[in-house]
């Protein structure tokens, strides 16, 4: 191996490309900054590795730094949530709901798949409804007349 390679391929620039790498991956791969501050350890090892020459204890300090430094991180951020069906309580059905069947209904301006919740009713198209809950994909309804009355 040529000298000028050797040098290039010393513990301090390994680290320093290593980091540099996977903070880049991060910009490409969104992981939660999982990966990006794995980079950031591995750059603090690079700048470790000019005073601690054994490279066991170097890949043992970027374990230690890339560990410390995820929980800090998942920890910071905020959690995300599940997104909600109770912001909205009202709909409006697109096609007729006959008794005992399904149709479909505007709902957080998207259409879902809506059943009456008493079986025997008929809801109009263009009626507007009460959400009373989502079973997966379907909303459950009632008429804002039948609620009223």
């Amino acid at each position: 191996m040529p000298a000028s390679l050797a040098s290039l391929l010393n513990p301090t620039n390994v680290w320093l490309l290593v980091g540099l790498v996977l903070c880049g991956v991060e910009l490409l791969v969104p992981t939660a900054f999982v990966v990006f501050m794995m980079g950031v350890s591995a750059l603090l090892v690079g700048v470790v590795s000019l005073l601690v020459p054994q490279i066991s204890v170097q890949v043992a300090l970027w374990m230690v730094f890339s560990l410390l430094s995820v929980y800090a991180t998942q920890r910071l951020l905020p959690k995300k949530t599940a997104k909600s069906l109770e912001s909205a309580t009202e709909a409006e059905t697109l096609t007729e709901i006959p008794p005992g069947k399904a149709g479909r209904a505007l709902y957080e301006g998207n259409s879902w798949r809506a059943v009456c919740s008493d079986e025997t009713l008929a809801i109009a198209a263009g009626e507007k409804v009460y959400v009373v809950r989502r079973e997966g994909n379907t909303i459950v309804v009632l008429p804002l007349r039948y609620l009223r009355d």
